[in-house]
């Protein structure tokens, strides 16, 4: 025990200095990523809503909490992003402001979102430009299945009616069409959205070809060109009967650019995970892609898509992983500052134990002068009580047992002291003490 006490009063300072740099170092880490994130998911039941559900799956694998919020589609998915409602969210391609792009960025694109546009197959129905004198619904205010479709009503020229832009959008969209209370509708949603499959496979709704579609993606620059092959959707049933051209912008990720890093690794970990299977129009691999979207990519994330997951983010578990990560670029000067200060221990704390041997041949050394100088019999009685007293406190010190050797020839030095007074006589010179 005793051993313990000196180790710690002399190794003291050392343990403080480095106590104090590693409370330093770890406020001066970059701060942890948080547990809790907020996700703009879309309207319940819209395919952006079903990928957040995956997403928030995934993320809840690795301890990351994630509330989703119900929104009515990209664009008010964009203001949320852009006031900090939200941390993260789907969007539709092509609709960035300028703002958007100052204050966002992209984690890739996702999957190219066809421009769906069904209508009854008894209506005769051969052109976009024909839905002006239907009821068309085009998707809720602030959904970017409406944007785009007033944008494409745009192309098509003239003054559309209020009867053919509609606020209808998703599930309820699809069941008025099917029940006649609309003659068309619209949707720009995944192949595997739940009511995009469901018109699909209704014989009486037709999919509207857009037979101009590589022209409107040359006019809109959101717009890819993509085909619905014949039998894709159901081979036995032959869905659809013919290639169908379309027009599709492509989904993407979006997030607040002062979102964590780790965060981010983890989203474009589970969009791989989600996209990267490939639809029924696209190849596996294709998606996600970082360069097919409108807002900026940061270096780091393209890093990602080229090396993938971390080397700890391979082996360790999220939480350690990031806190490794954060760590590791201490570890240098945290080295560089323990190195000389281990090194330097082993003299100091021998220095401090034999001090505590050595400080002791000052008062022998006093002790044996005045011996020595003082002839009369009192003098050196009170002389020789003090070298008692001396003995006495010298046995209290505790030393290491490495250092036993030491302390007994202090002893044995007070004790050889203790004889020269005692022995001397009329102030006759004794022989010194050599220390």
């Amino acid at each position: 025990m005793s051993g313990w006490r000196d180790f710690l009063k002399v190794y003291w300072p050392l343990i403080a200095v480095a106590a104090v740099g590693l409370g330093a170092a770890l406020l001066l880490m970059d701060p942890a990523p948080p547990k809790h994130i907020r996700f703009a998911a879309g309207s319940p039941g819209g395919a952006y809503h079903a990928y957040a559900e995956r997403y928030q799956r995934l993320l809840a694998e690795q301890g990351v909490e994630v509330d989703l919020v119900d929104t009515a589609g990209s664009i008010e998915n964009l203001r949320l992003l852009d006031e900090g409602e939200v941390d993260a969210a789907l969007v539709q391609g092509g609709l960035a402001s300028r703002q958007d792009r100052e204050e966002l960025h992209s984690l890739g694109g996702l999957f190219p979102e066809p421009f769906w546009v069904f209508v009854h197959a008894s209506n005769g129905i051969n052109s976009f430009g024909d839905l002006r004198g239907y009821r068309f619904a085009i998707g809720a205010e602030g959904s970017g299945t409406r944007s785009l479709a007033l944008a494409l009503q745009g192309e098509f020229g003239g003054t559309w009616p209020a009867s053919a832009q509609l606020p209808l959008s998703g599930t309820e969209a699809a069941d008025a069409l099917r029940a006649g209370t609309v003659d068309a509708v619209a949707f720009a949603a995944s192949v595997d959205a739940s009511y995009v499959q469901q018109l699909l496979r209704d014989p009486g709704v037709s999919l509207l070809p857009f037979e101009r579609a590589p022209a409107l993606a040359r006019r809109q620059a959101a717009l890819s060109y993509v085909t619905l092959l014949r039998g894709v959707v159901d081979i036995g049933a032959d869905i659809p009967s013919s290639d169908v051209p379309l027009v599709a912008p492509v989904a993407q990720l979006a997030v607040n650019k002062d979102l964590h890093p780790a965060i981010e690794a983890l989203l474009i970990d589970s969009a791989i995970a989600i996209h990267g299977n490939g639809s029924l129009i696209s190849e596996p691999g294709t998606w996600p892609d970082p360069d097919a979207t409108d807002l900026p990519v940061p270096n780091s994330v393209r890093r990602h898509y080229q090396n993938g997951p971390s080397f700890l983010r391979r082996y360790f578990s999220f939480d350690v992983a990031n806190f490794l990560d954060r760590a590791w670029v201490l570890a240098i000067p945290m080295l560089t500052l323990l190195v000389p200060l281990v090194r330097a221990a082993p003299p100091i704390y021998r220095w401090r134990v034999r001090r505590k041997i050595y400080v002791w041949y000052k008062d022998i050394r006093e002790l044996e002068a005045r011996g020595r100088a003082s002839p009369a019999p009192e003098e050196r009685t009170q002389i020789l009580k003090e070298l008692e007293d001396l003995q006495h406190e010298i046995g209290t010190v505790e030393v290491p047992l490495s250092y036993t050797d030491d302390l007994y020839r202090l002893r044995s030095h007070v004790e050889f002291v203790k004889q020269l007074v005692m022995n001397s006589r009329n102030g006759a010179a004794a022989t010194a003490v050599s220390v």
